[in-house]
Order: structure tokens, then C-alpha cells, then sequence
């Protein structure tokens, strides 16, 4: 007889949350927040929704950020990205960079991924594919800068309340969002800046569960409709303190935006490049 294969079967577990799908920061000007995600990441203006000059959604694989005008809001952390190569994008920001003078923006190179710095003082670092097996284009996670000792009750809370897989490692707390997604708390011994209204999206399988748990404690900031609701307040379930704020824009599967086809372009296609067919992203085989 062969003999029988043996695979960690948990290893594939999903949680509840099945997708983090947008990122949500404002900006003070559209123009200058163009060349930074379309020009120079080489993301996708999405060209069904919101395409007015009063918000932007930059498609990203299956995520995006959410741009709406107003006072820059700044994620107290950094955002990971999975773009088709760093050569290119660093190709991108030597002409986009020319759009962004007297702004917040940098781009700083290190071992294995390219620190960017937005016209208005978000963190992204934009890693290859080959760094992330499981995505080609996106966004792999989003990192978060708590005060110290909150990283253990912000697991209790991410299992209890929505029920996703976590992991401890020292100060860090990594709270899987699907199968190719997590969100990473990290303590910090600096000051963490007051919050200031940014969000994020997920989707939900269980879509009641949470919010029982979440309105029993007066924790649902927004009833937004039969498909949606929010909640602001990370808590420690056991002794109710408050850990860190961060707005959910939580949604069902029902959701009419699950999983909606997002257009995605080929960022080495111009005007000089361009070829017939050409114009999708396409990831190459791996």
C-alpha cells in the first residue's frame, strides 16, 4: 500500500470574516491623491462608482481604498500591498513623483519592499508577489500601531466577537481576515495618535452573531440598512475596557458589493507600450 499523505488540515481553516475589502481614508485633494494610487501605485480607478471629483474608490486585485474629500485622515500604522513588481512601481514614481512636490510623500527602499509615504502621511509598503503565494495584486493586511498591553484582549475579542483565528508572537497580535488577508496589532510605547475617523470593510458568514453580542453592549455605531451595519469600539470581552477604535463597516455575504468584479488594469501599459489585449492585469504564471 503508498503510504498516506499527512496535511495539517487546520491550516486551511477560514474564520467568520471572509474579506477585508476596503481600506477608508480621506483626502484633501483628489488631483494630488490620483497621481499618488493610480499613477504611481498603478491601481485602477474603479469606473462604475464614485467617479466624481468628491471620492475615488482605487481598485487593488480584489480590494480597494475608499478616497473621500475632506481633512486627510491618517491610519495609525501602515497598509500592506502586493503589486506585479517593485521595478516598475519604483519606474511609476520617478514620473508621478513630479505630481507630488510639497507634499508628505517618500519612497524609501528596503530589503524586500518599498516604504511609501502618501501626499498625506499614510504608510504603504508595496511588497512583490512573490512575497505573498496566495494573492497577485491586493492587499495582504493591514498593520496598527495599540497601546501596550491591549494585544491580548484584542484576540480575546476578534475570536469571541467575530470568530476569527488569531495568533500571539511577543506584542503582536495577527487576526486572520479570510484566507489570504489578516490584521496585525502591534504594540508601541509611543504615543498613539487620537483617532480620527478612518474605517475599514469586512464581510461576514455569521452577519447576526456579532451584532447580537455588539448591540447587547451598546457597541453599533451605525445601523446603515438590512446588509450593513458598523461598530468603532475594540473591547476586551472579559472586562469590557476599551482597547483601541477602529470603525468596521461590516457587511453580509447578501451584500450586493460581495465579491463584485473589480476592474483592474495592466500598470505597465501607456501610450507607448500599449498592445491590443494588453490592457487587463494579467498576473504571470508563478
Amino acid at each position: 500500500m503508498a503510504e498516506a499523505k499527512s496535511f495539517d488540515r487546520a491550516a486551511e481553516d477560514v474564520g467568520n470574516v471572509q474579506m477585508l475589502e476596503h481600506v477608508n481614508v480621506t483626502v484633501p485633494d483628489q488631483t494630488v491623491a490620483s497621481m499618488f494610487y493610480v499613477t504611481g501605485l498603478g491601481f485602477t480607478r474603479d469606473p462604475y462608482i464614485d467617479f466624481g471629483t468628491l471620492n475615488m474608490w482605487v481598485n487593488l486585485g480584489d480590494q480597494q481604498f475608499h478616497l473621500p474629500t475632506s481633512k486627510a485622515q491618517v491610519l495609525r500604522g501602515h497598509i500592506g500591498v502586493v503589486v506585479p513588481d517593485l521595478e516598475g512601481l519604483l519606474k511609476r514614481f520617478k514620473f508621478a513623483s513630479r505630481g507630488l512636490n510639497d507634499t508628505k510623500f517618500e519612497c524609501k527602499e528596503a530589503n524586500d519592499h518599498i516604504e511609501l509615504t502618501c501626499p498625506f502621511g499614510n504608510t504603504i509598503k508595496a511588497f512583490p508577489a512573490s512575497a505573498y503565494p496566495r494573492m497577485d495584486l491586493g492587499m495582504p493586511y493591514v498593520q496598527l500601531d495599540v497601546p501596550p498591553g491591549t494585544t491580548p484582549g484584542i484576540a480575546r475579542f476578534y475570536e469571541t466577537v467575530l470568530h476569527c483565528p488569531t495568533t500571539q508572537s511577543g506584542d503582536t497580535t495577527t487576526v486572520s481576515m479570510g484566507h489570504n488577508q489578516e490584521l496585525i496589532f502591534t504594540e508601541t510605547d509611543a504615543p498613539v495618535p487620537e483617532y480620527d475617523g478612518h474605517h475599514i470593510a469586512i464581510y461576514v458568514a455569521d452577519f447576526s452573531g456579532p451584532h447580537a453580542w455588539l448591540n447587547e453592549r451598546g457597541l453599533i455605531s451605525e445601523e446603515s440598512d438590512q446588509f450593513q451595519y458598523r461598530f468603532q469600539d475594540i473591547v476586551d470581552p472579559d472586562s469590557g475596557e476599551r482597547l483601541f477604535e477602529l470603525e468596521h463597516e461590516v457587511r453580509s455575504l447578501s451584500h450586493a458589493m460581495y465579491r463584485r468584479p473589480l476592474v483592474n488594469r495592466n500598470p505597465d501599459t501607456n501610450f507607448f507600450t500599449y498592445r491590443k489585449g494588453n490592457e487587463q492585469f494579467s498576473p504571470p504564471p508563478r
